[in-house]
């Protein structure tokens, strides 16, 4: 069998990569680096093809790599909120432009059993159902969401019209080792653990009560190779660990001072996927305890040695934006 793995050096796209070659898969990886990197892969040298490309860019060929694949992983994204705010037409060109190429690219093979889409349950926006089910409506708060789900919308629609099998899947605050050290202000998982490496307080947004539907990397990976042997298509599922935790225990479990910043507009108190269809459908249920992932995390702490180092003045003026044209401020 041969698979495409876009975005493949990138955080759960390496992870993808890394279960695939496990069970014998040809694979071709396609990533342009933006977030990606080598080193994420390197361990494959060798056994997989590499390709340095940008599925956004409409001059750059794809369809000589999708002429007989098996199955399309699409992971190939721009991700976080603040550069979003900033550039919305950066991350629409990645996101959807970016998608609809590769959905083009694949339509024209003449071997596909599978289209898996990574999704975002950031769509969900604020919901006002927790746990939260797939048929909740679509609310996205800013261009990062609204990108991920418009490709979703037109993976759903290709899939409708040229009878592509295809799956889309909505991870909810997915983390695990490699997880990316970019300069951006994003996931907690990265600002906490560069942190802690540089005995500095953990910055907890708000009152740390927030709660997050935390999900390991492996388990979002299987899911998706459960979805992609499966022969369920033109569906959507919720992919998360089927509990949600506080900040705050977050905290407890990672040890460290820490210190309390403004809570954010546009973000929910809570984030909690109803899982009942993916079990249901698939079979499929998360591995990974919460307790677990953290102590892998911190195991491999060394991986965010690089990473910035945020403080309350540096979050402060990163989330400027944010407060701007999410907030009443």
């Amino acid at each position: 069998m041969k698979a495409i793995v876009t975005g493949g050096a990138g955080f759960i796209g390496s992870h993808m990569v890394d279960l695939l070659v496990k069970n014998n898969y040809e694979v071709i990886v396609i990533d342009n680096l933006a977030n990606g990197r080598l080193d994420n892969i390197e361990h494959h040298k060798g056994k997989i093809t590499f390709v340095q490309a940008d599925i956004g860019d409409y001059e750059t060929p794809l369809d000589e790599y999708f002429e007989d694949v098996d199955y399309v992983f699409h992971y190939a994204a721009l991700a976080d909120i603040v550069p979003s705010i900033n550039n919305p037409i950066k991350y629409h060109r990645a996101n959807v432009d970016g998608t609809i190429r590769v959905l083009e690219a694949s339509r024209k093979s003449k071997n596909l059993k599978k289209f898996v889409y990574a999704a975002s349950s950031s769509c969900y926006g604020i919901p006002d159902v927790y746990p939260t089910p797939e048929d909740t409506p679509i609310a996205p708060e800013y261009p990062y969401a609204h990108t991920k789900t418009v490709g979703e919308q037109y993976v759903m629609h290709w899939g409708q019209l040229y009878n592509m099998p295809v799956i889309s899947m909505r991870f909810f605050n997915v983390y695990g080792i490699r997880h990316r050290t970019s300069g951006t202000y994003g996931a907690v998982f990265g600002v906490f653990l560069a942190q802690l490496l540089n005995n500095k307080p953990l910055t907890i947004v708000g009152d740390g009560e927030q709660t997050r539907d935390f999900t390991y990397v492996t388990d979002i990976v299987d899911a998706c190779y459960m979805a992609s042997q499966s022969d369920i298509k033109q569906e959507i599922f919720n992919v998360g660990s089927d509990n949600t935790y506080s900040i705050n225990y977050l905290v407890k479990l990672l040890g460290g001072d820490s210190v309390h910043i403004p809570k954010r507009p546009g973000e929910p108190d809570c984030t909690y996927a109803d899982i009942t269809k993916i079990k249901t459908v698939l079979g499929w249920k998360p591995k990974v305890s919460f307790e677990d992932g953290v102590k892998i995390m911190l195991e491999n702490i060394e991986q965010w040695r690089e990473a910035p180092i945020w403080d309350e003045d540096s979050i402060k003026e990163a989330t400027k934006e944010w407060f701007e044209y999410l907030g009443d401020e």
